[in-house]
């Protein structure tokens, strides 16, 4: 398979960490655009469950943090002569992930994971599952094998 288009979930956290590593590192050898997707708004929880209004200002400083990081991150992976672009979607994780998968036509989504198991991962769930069940592409969870939550 020729990869065009590749999207990588990102949270800032280590585990995206070692999936933008993966992503940009396919990108590089398929000659791939790498779509960094950000998806925030922990406040669209709160609005859907608890029907509070968020304050637009708050919305607007964590969309802001947001894209500040997510440019940094693209600008070093440019560096790498990888064509990369950013998307920041305000929305539930795996929705966004998956809308901007669909919008930009990637081939493959490449998402970290934190290897949550037994109760944890009862309790929590994880996203990457429901990437991986939402994404309309092939999906790659990179893992850190001593990364394991029991």
């Amino acid at each position: 398979m020729r990869f065009q288009n590749i999207a990588v979930a990102v949270d800032f956290s280590e585990h995206s960490d070692r999936a933008i590593e993966r992503g940009a590192a396919l990108a590089k050898q398929f000659g791939a655009k790498l779509h960094l997707v950000h998806v925030y708004g922990s406040a669209v929880l709160a609005e859907a469950m608890y029907g509070v209004s968020i304050p637009t200002n708050l919305n607007l400083e964590i969309r802001d943090a947001a894209a500040k990081k997510l440019e940094a991150v693209a600008e070093k992976i440019q560096t790498d002569g990888i064509d990369v672009e950013s998307h920041l979607i305000y929305s539930t994780a795996a929705e966004g992930v998956a809308q901007i998968a669909l919008k930009t036509e990637a081939d493959l989504v490449v998402v970290g994971t934190r290897g949550l198991t037994g109760l944890k991962h009862l309790v929590l769930g994880s996203v990457a599952e429901r990437i991986v069940r939402t994404a309309p592409c092939s999906v790659l969870v990179v893992r850190d094998d001593e990364d394991t939550d029991d």
